[in-house]
């Protein structure tokens, strides 16, 4: 599974890292990045919970 956080729609919510910092962290600014553009085994679940948690729909994984 590979993810992408789109930095034009991500407003710095933070849930993303909230949920899963394995794979997310936060720039100077609050938005969200990715830390490992493929997801490691085990945590494919929390990053989907991740996606579905974003309020604008900035997160894509497939």
């Amino acid at each position: 599974m590979k993810v992408t956080v789109d930095p034009d729609r991500c407003q710095g919510h933070a849930r993303c890292w909230e949920i899963c910092p394995e794979v997310f962290s936060l720039d100077e600014e609050g938005h969200g990045l990715v830390l490992v553009a493929e997801v490691p085994a085990g945590l494919e679940a929390k990053v989907a919970s991740a996606v579905a948690n974003c309020p604008e729909r900035a997160i894509t994984a497939n």
